[in-house]
């Protein structure tokens, strides 16, 4: 029989909650880049201790999602065109290296979880944002996992997360809702399964590429 898993504590499940919940705000720009974050509203707004608050804060920092301004200060990371092209240039350039490496090296079981990430993420489409986004980075790192650099995954992971702001910013835009997002995502799924390695590089870059054209619209 399996020993129980023990339960978090406290402490920690307070801070993992927080931590969340400041993550997702960030994300999901219900927290504007750029504004303040006081531990004492932040305590009030997350029903918690001031500690859970400081440590989130200290995860998101090391995350780039949240900037330090002082010895006692966050505020969320600010957010700019220049940033967004820099972002968006280490996504496709080691994301590339990471897919290569993928389909080089990819397991039936990546192939099988690769299309399984796919599924989910199409039937996550109608339900709440936080869902439908959890299974879209699932698609995206499953279609790297393949690779064997456990820090490359780690750094294309924090890019997501950078990256996944300025894309909610480009999903206001009136022609971002004109792209096939379905079909561009099917695209680099089927030239995974028949291994195609430049195919995929090609419309994998193309599909980040083309939030990054909306997103420039969006901010000028």
């Amino acid at each position: 029989m399996d020993k129980p898993v023990p339960a978090p504590t406290s402490s920690q499940s307070a801070t993992q909650r927080a931590y969340l919940a400041l993550r997702n705000d960030i994300i999901f720009g219900r927290i504007a880049p750029g504004e303040r974050l006081k531990i004492d509203t932040l305590k009030e707004n997350l029903d918690t201790g001031a500690s859970p608050v400081r440590e989130a804060l200290s995860l998101l920092t090391s995350d780039q999602l949240v900037d330090r301004i002082d010895q006692r200060g966050f505020r969320v990371a600010t957010a700019s065109r220049d940033q967004f092209r820099e972002i968006l240039g280490l996504r496709c350039h080691l994301e590339v290296l990471a897919v290569r490496d993928s389909i080089a090296k990819g397991s039936d079981a990546w192939e099988e979880a690769l299309v399984l990430a796919h599924h989910y993420m199409l039937r996550a489409k109608q339900k709440e944002q936080e869902t439908f986004e959890e299974c879209h980075k699932a698609f995206h790192m499953a279609l790297i996992s393949g690779c064997n650099s456990p820090i490359l995954l780690r750094f294309c992971n924090q890019l997501y997360d950078l990256n996944v702001r300025y894309r909610y910013l480009a999903g206001k835009s009136k022609g971002y809702n004109r792209r096939d997002v379905d079909a561009e995502h099917e695209a680099i799924l089927n030239a995974a399964i028949d291994r195609d390695t430049e195919t995929v590089c090609t419309r994998l870059v193309e599909h980040y590429e083309n939030t990054g054209a909306f997103l420039a619209e969006q901010m000028s």
